[in-house]
């Protein structure tokens, strides 16, 4: 089992994307992605979420909102992943050279145009909805089989 977290920067009408490019043997590799990962002992999933996202650009988030809770089962063939989902609307500092890829302000209204994992593009019409979530994807070698989602 891995905990982990998923966080999108949002500034205005735009969304801090990262292009997963630059690590080697990256289950991701090629895709779009919010920012985040694993969690480190003791942390809260706030707490994760704000340490990722400074590691992976740069920025300091405040306040993150928790919209959801994803459940991953097997999704990299070797365990489940439970994935806490924020966003974060409000932080500061610069952005770096990402070590994971490359990082880029997205047009809300594009979002979905971009090469994301097929539930992805699911859930992430959920971060601008005012309700919480709770949801599995189910995958199989790299594509999405099914997903069910409760909503609160």
């Amino acid at each position: 089992m891995q905990l982990a977290t998923l966080c999108y920067l949002m500034d205005g009408e735009r969304t801090l994307m990262l292009h997963r490019v630059k690590k080697k043997n990256d289950v991701h590799e090629g895709k779009w992605n919010g920012l985040g990962g694993k969690f480190e002992p003791g942390e809260s999933p706030e707490e994760c979420a704000i340490r990722e996202v400074r590691e992976e650009c740069g920025l300091i988030i405040k306040k993150p909102v928790m919209h959801g809770f994803i459940t991953f089962p097997m999704f990299d063939g070797k365990k489940d992943w439970y994935v806490f989902v924020f966003t974060a609307r409000e932080f500061e500092g610069e952005l770096i050279d990402s070590h994971e890829g490359k990082l880029e302000w997205i047009p809300d209204n594009k979002l979905l145009e971009l090469n994301l994992w097929e539930g992805d593009r699911t859930f992430i019409p959920w971060l601008f909805e005012e309700k919480f979530f709770s949801a599995k994807f189910i995958y199989e070698n790299g594509n999405l089989i099914t997903h069910e989602v409760n909503f609160y």
